[in-house]
This record gives C-alpha cells, sequence and structure tokens, in this order.
C-alpha cells in the first residue's frame, strides 16, 4: 500500500459502571491535520467501547491507509494481533468447543475494516505515556457521561 495516507490514531473507551453508560474517544493524526471523534450508548460495555473507538477511527479513513493504532486495550490489541479474533470467526464466533466469542458484531465489523487498510496495533499503556491518549479517554468518558445516548443495539446484556 505504498503511497498511502499515513496515520497515527489513539483510542480509547469508557464505561461508568460495566456494564453502564459507555463512551468512546479517538485522536487521528496525519501530517499537520487532527481529528477527534466520540460517541457513546446508553448501556454497554467497556470492551465494546474500545472496540468502537477502533471501528470508528477505520471507517472515518480513506481505504487503504496505512494506520498505527494505539490502545490501552490488551483485549483489542492481543485479539487482532495474536489473531484470535480471526479464529474464532473462522470458528462461527466461538472461543473454544464451549465458549461463544464475546461482541461478535464489533469483531466482525473490525476484521472488514482491517482488510481495509494496513494497520498495526500497539498496546499503550493507559493515562501514563501519551498526550494523545489522555486526551482520548477524556473524550470517552465526556461521551459516557452524556444524557440521551441510543441503545447499543448489539450489547445483549
Amino acid at each position: 500500500m505504498a503511497g498511502h495516507k499515513q496515520v497515527t490514531v489513539y483510542t480509547d473507551g469508557a464505561c461508568i459502571g460495566n456494564p453502564g453508560p459507555g463512551g468512546y474517544g479517538l485522536v487521528i493524526l496525519s501530517n499537520d491535520d487532527r481529528r477527534e471523534l466520540s460517541g457513546g450508548f446508553r448501556r454497554t460495555t467497556n470492551n465494546r467501547m474500545e472496540m468502537m473507538a477502533a471501528i470508528v477511527a477505520l471507517e472515518s479513513l480513506e481505504p487503504g491507509s496505512r494506520v498505527t493504532l494505539y490502545s490501552d486495550s490488551e483485549y483489542l490489541v492481543k485479539a487482532i494481533s495474536s489473531g484470535w479474533a480471526r479464529r474464532w470467526q473462522q470458528n462461527g464466533w466461538m472461543r473454544n468447543r464451549r465458549e461463544r466469542a464475546l461482541n461478535p458484531d464489533l469483531w466482525e465489523r473490525l476484521l472488514e475494516l482491517c482488510g481495509r487498510h494496513d494497520v498495526e496495533f500497539r498496546w499503550i499503556r493507559g493515562h501514563a505515556e501519551s498526550a494523545e491518549n489522555a486526551r482520548a479517554d477524556l473524550l470517552a468518558m465526556q461521551a459516557a457521561r452524556q444524557s440521551g445516548q441510543p441503545d447499543d443495539v448489539g450489547y445483549a446484556g
């Protein structure tokens, strides 16, 4: 994907209670361009918001972008980087013979988006190493606290 736009993204998800009101926040950096996006749901989980932040970020980019995506969610980073999510998908969203994978609706979207871009997921220690990660966290918390958020239709809890 040589010649495509290089983008750095910082994402975070938040939930007040788990489950509870949740939000996601993200910071997108490309050359001198900076965008911040956030949103949330009335009742969801922290893991769903971590995933949603990555999904919204990748959906907002032009196809074929080269993306370095930073997240403080080991669940998200390991599931993609270690191939767990792809394996769950191939096994009909089963983690093993007895356990269903959680959040298959979001994993499906995320895997499809990873196919549109060249994405490298990197884990970052939350709120300690990066001003951009701290900003994504603040955006996520603000979104989680907003009233009138829509339902997370994929959340079954």
